[in-house]
C-alpha cells in the first residue's frame, strides 16, 4: 500500500467538514517537467518540419522576399500584376498596416512559389541516374550531360545545410519497369542454372504470362505506383516480414560486432554506459533532425525514412500478422541481467543522464542478488519462437495486470540492453573465438535477447559489445550508420578514465533501477518452457563461421580495375561451385534508397558471364591467365551493371513479387509467378556498408574497424554470407548454414572462399612473374 500511495500525485477525501485535497508536489513537478519536455519536442519537431518542407530554400530567406515586395509597393514602382492592389480589395481597409499585411501575404506567396518550383526542379534532376553508369576510375571522362547535371544539383542544394529529412520531399518515386523488360532480365539470370529443357519451359511460361494476365496485373501496379509513395515497400514489409510466422531468431534478425581491434575498457558497466549514452545522443540527433543525411559522392541523397523507427520501436506479434509499433518518446531503457528485467530511467532533472551517472545505475543492476521470478529467466524465448505461439501467449498471459505493465515497459523502452554474465572473447590466434562471439549476438542463449525490439544492445562481462536487430522496421545499412557513429565517437573522444571507468563526476543521484514484476501460472510456465526448447533446437542447428581475411583487401581489388563488391561476389561463385558442384540461384541485397521510402532490391550475381569465368578457373591450364582475367573483368562489369540497375529501380525480384501480390488479391493463378517466387536462394549474400559518413578517417584511426555482422541461412541446404570490406587489407566474412544439412559446412565453405581469393590473386601475379 505504501508504494501505491507514493505513486499518486494527489488524493482527495470527502468528509462532513468538506473536501480535503492532498498534493504530492514532487510528483506534480515530475508531471509538469514531463509535459514541458513533450511540448518543447513538439514545437521543435514542427519547426524542423517547416525547414525540411521548404528545403533547399533557407527559412530566413522569407524575410527578404517580403521586404522586396514591400519596397516595390511603397516606393511607387509597383508589384508585377498589381498583386498587392488586387489583394487589398479583399481586406477590411487600405491603411498602411493593411498594405503591409498585403505585402507580407504577396511576399510569402511569391517565396513559396519560387521555393516549391526549386524543390520540383531538384526532384526532376534527382530522377536522372546516368551518372551512376559512368566510370569512376581515375582518368575516365565524365559526359557533358552529367557535368551539367552535377552543376545544377550543386547549385540547387547550396541554399542551406540539409537536415535529416530535408531531401524527403525532393526524392523521386521508385519507377515501375515494364513486364517485358523484367521477364527478359529474369530469363537471362536463370539461364546458367537451368538445363535446356527447364529453360525452355520457363521461357514458355514467361511468354504465356506476358501475353496473358501480366497486362491486367501491371495496370494495378501502375495505379499503385501513382497513388502510393513507393509501390514496393509497404507490401514488402507486410508480406515478407510481418506475415512471416516462423521464428525471428536466426531466421530474420541480424547482428553486428564490436570494433574488435579497439578495446577502450574492460569494465562492463562503464562500456555499457558509454554506448547507451552515444545511442541516446544519436536518437536525439534523429529527433531534432540534426543528423546529416547520407549523400552519395557528397551530392545525391539517400532516403532517411527508416531512421524514424530505430528507437522506441517494437514488433508486436499477431495470430495472422504482426505489426510494428513506434512510440513518440521514451525516457527509459530496459536492462536484462541474469534473467532479470530492470527499468532504467535515462532522464533526470530535465536532462539526459551523463555516462558516469548511467554507470552508477548499471552497477546497481549488476550488484542485484535477487533471483528471477518463476519463468522470468526464459521469458524472452517467447520472442525467439514462432509468432503464433507468442501471439497466443501474449493474449492469454500478458494482456492484463502486472504482466501487462511489465511487458508495456519493455515495448515502450528506447531499446533493450543485455548485460551478459560471460565474456565476448576475440583472439586473432584462435579463429574459433570470433565464431562464438557471433553466435552470442545472433541468438545468445535463446532467452536473453528481446528479439521483438528494434535492437538489443549486448555487452559482455569483459566490456566487448554487439547488437541483435529486428529486421522488419529497417535494413542493416541504418543500423550500420548507428554503429559507425558509436565506434567513431569512441575512437575520437576518449570517454574513459585511466582506470577504465567513465569520465566525469555525477552531478546528481540518478534514479534507482526498478525490477519488473511478473506473475506466471503453470500454463504460462509450460508455454515458456516449450518456446525455450524450440529456441534451443533452432540455435543448436546453426553452424556459424567468421573469417577474418588479412591477405589483401580493397587496395588489391582496385589495382585489378574491378569493383571490390563484384570481385568478392565472383570469389563466392567460384567457392560455391567447388563446394556444391553446381551453380545456384544467388541473392545479393542492394538498396533502392535513391527513391522515397526505398528499401532493398535483389542482385543476382550468378550470371552467364560469372559461370563462364568459374568454368575457366576450373579448367586448369587449358585456359590462359590472360583469358581468365578477361573473363573475370567481364563478369565483374556485368555484375556491377546488375547492381546499378537494381539501385535504379530496374531490378527483377521486387517487381515480380508485387505482381504476385496483385495476383493473389485478384485470386488469379499464375504458374510463372508461382514458380519464380518458390525458387530457393541457396546462396544468400550481403555486404555490410562501411564508411557511410565522413566522421571517421581510418588513416588516423586504423584500428577503428568494425567486424561487420551477419545473419542466419535463408535455405535449409544453403549458406548465408555477409561480408565487410573493412580496410585496404582486411575483409570479414560471416558464413552461416545449418548443421542438419549434409550438403553444407560453414568451415569448409570458409576455406573455399580463402582458396578462391588466393586463386584470383595468383591470376594477376603470374603474368608479372613471367615478365620479370
Amino acid at each position: 500500500m505504501a508504494e501505491a500511495h507514493s505513486a499518486v500525485a494527489f488524493s482527495f477525501a470527502i468528509t462532513h467538514e468538506g473536501v480535503n485535497v492532498n498534493f504530492d508536489h514532487e510528483v506534480l513537478h515530475l508531471v509538469w517537467a514531463s509535459g514541458v519536455r513533450s511540448w518543447k519536442k513538439r514545437l521543435a519537431r514542427f519547426k524542423n518540419n517547416v525547414k525540411c518542407g521548404v528545403y533547399p530554400a533557407p527559412l530566413h530567406s522569407l524575410w527578404p522576399s517580403i521586404g522586396a515586395v514591400s519596397a516595390l509597393h511603397f516606393s511607387g514602382v509597383g508589384v508585377p500584376f498589381h498583386l498587392v492592389e488586387r489583394l487589398l480589395v479583399f481586406l477590411p481597409g487600405d491603411s498602411t498596416s493593411w498594405q503591409v499585411t498585403a505585402c507580407s501575404i504577396v511576399g510569402m506567396g511569391t517565396w513559396l512559389s519560387v521555393t516549391f518550383s526549386i524543390r520540383y526542379l531538384l526532384k526532376m534532376l534527382l530522377m536522372y541516374k546516368g551518372w551512376m553508369y559512368e566510370s569512376r576510375a581515375r582518368g575516365s571522362k565524365v559526359s557533358l550531360k552529367t557535368k551539367l547535371w552535377l552543376g545544377a544539383v550543386k547549385v540547387l542544394s547550396a541554399g542551406s545545410k540539409p537536415m535529416l529529412y530535408s531531401y524527403q520531399g525532393s526524392l523521386p518515386r521508385l519507377p515501375l519497369p515494364s513486364v517485358h523488360d523484367t521477364i527478359q532480365r529474369y530469363l537471362r539470370s536463370v539461364r546458367p542454372i537451368l538445363d535446356a529443357d527447364k529453360y525452355n519451359r520457363m521461357e514458355k511460361l514467361g511468354d504465356e504470362f506476358l501475353k496473358g494476365i501480366a497486362v491486367k496485373l501491371q495496370r494495378y501496379l501502375i495505379l499503385k505506383s501513382w497513388w502510393s509513395t513507393n509501390y514496393v515497400s509497404d507490401w514488402w514489409e507486410e508480406y515478407v516480414y510481418l506475415r512471416g510466422r516462423s521464428a525471428l531468431m536466426v531466421n530474420s534478425n541480424f547482428y553486428g560486432i564490436d570494433a574488435i581491434l579497439m578495446y577502450p575498457t574492460k569494465i562492463q558497466a562503464a562500456r555499457a554506459a558509454s554506448i547507451i549514452y552515444e545511442c541516446l545522443i544519436f536518437r536525439r540527433l534523429i529527433e531534432r533532425q540534426e543528423l546529416e543525411p547520407i549523400l552519395i559522392q557528397n551530392l545525391v541523397p539517400l532516403c532517411s525514412w527508416q531512421y524514424e523507427r530505430v528507437f522506441n520501436t517494437t514488433r508486436v506479434p499477431g495470430i495472422e500478422t504482426d505489426r510494428i509499433v513506434h512510440f513518440g518518446d521514451s525516457k527509459h531503457i530496459v536492462v536484462i541481467h541474469k534473467g532479470k528485467y530492470f527499468r532504467v530511467t535515462i532522464y533526470a532533472n530535465g536532462r539526459l543522464l551523463k555516462p558516469c551517472e548511467i554507470e552508477l545505475q548499471l552497477n546497481q543492476v549488476l550488484a542485484d542478488k535477487s533471483e528471477p521470478a518463476p519463468g522470468e529467466e526464459r521469458l524472452a524465448a517467447l520472442t525467439a519462437g514462432d509468432r503464433v505461439t507468442w501471439a497466443q501467449a501474449r493474449k492469454n498471459f500478458f494482456s492484463r495486470g502486472i504482466n501487462r505493465t511489465a511487458l508495456d515497459t519493455i515495448e515502450r523502452a528506447a531499446f533493450v540492453v543485455a548485460l551478459d554474465d560471460f565474456p565476448y572473447e576475440f583472439n586473432e590466434k584462435e579463429p574459433g573465438s570470433l565464431d562464438r562471439y557471433g553466435r552470442i549476438l545472433l541468438h545468445g542463449k535463446g532467452c536473453d535477447r528481446w528479439f521483438d525490439k528494434s535492437f538489443t544492445l549486448c555487452i559482455g562481462s569483459n566490456g566487448r559489445i554487439g547488437f541483435n536487430a529486428e529486421h522488419s522496421w529497417g535494413d542493416a545499412a541504418v543500423m550500420s550508420h548507428l554503429w559507425e557513429y558509436i565506434v567513431s565517437e569512441e575512437a575520437t573522444e576518449n570517454g574513459y578514465r585511466p582506470d577504465g571507468h567513465c569520465l566525469g563526476e555525477p552531478e546528481l543521484t540518478p534514479p534507482i533501477p526498478s525490477r519488473l514484476q511478473w506473475s506466471m501460472d503453470e500454463e504460462c510456465l509450460t508455454t515458456i518452457a516449450i518456446a525455450y526448447q524450440g529456441a534451443q533446437s533452432l540455435l543448436n542447428d546453426v553452424d556459424l563461421r567468421i573469417n577474418m581475411y588479412t591477405e589483401y583487401g580493397k587496395g588489391f581489388m582496385k589495382k585489378c580495375r574491378v569493383s571490390p563488391d563484384a570481385f568478392i561476389q565472383m570469389a563466392l561463385q567460384l567457392a560455391y561451385y567447388r563446394d556444391a558442384g553446381r551453380f545456384s540461384l544467388t541473392y545479393e541485397a542492394s538498396m533502392t534508397r535513391l527513391y522515397k521510402e526505398g528499401r532493398t532490391e535483389t542482385v543476382r550475381p550468378c550470371t552467364i558471364e560469372s559461370c563462364e569465368w568459374v568454368k575457366a578457373m576450373q579448367s586448369g591450364d587449358a585456359v590462359s591467365n590472360e583469358e581468365k582475367i578477361r573473363l573475370l573483368q567481364k563478369a565483374c562489369q556485368v555484375h556491377q551493371r546488375g547492381y546499378q540497375d537494381a539501385m535504379c529501380g530496374k531490378g527483377i525480384d521486387r517487381h515480380l513479387f508485387c505482381l504476385y501480390v496483385v495476383s493473389k488479391y485478384l485470386e488469379i493463378d499464375s504458374p510463372f509467378l508461382k514458380e519464380v517466387l518458390s525458387e530457393p536462394w541457396r546462396l544468400s549474400t550481403s555486404q555490410t556498408p562501411h564508411g557511410q559518413t565522413s566522421r571517421l578517417d581510418l588513416r588516423k584511426f586504423p584500428k577503428c574497424i568494425s567486424a561487420g555482422g551477419g545473419f542466419g541461412p535463408v535455405a535449409d541446404d544453403g549458406y548465408g554470407v555477409s561480408y565487410i570490406i573493412a580496410g585496404e587489407d582486411i575483409i570479414f566474412f560471416h558464413i552461416s548454414s545449418k548443421r542438419s544439412s549434409p550438403q553444407t559446412d560453414s568451415s569448409r565453405f570458409s576455406k573455399g572462399i580463402e582458396r578462391a581469393l588466393a586463386d584470383i590473386r595468383s591470376l594477376f601475379e603470374k603474368p608479372a612473374a613471367k615478365s620479370k
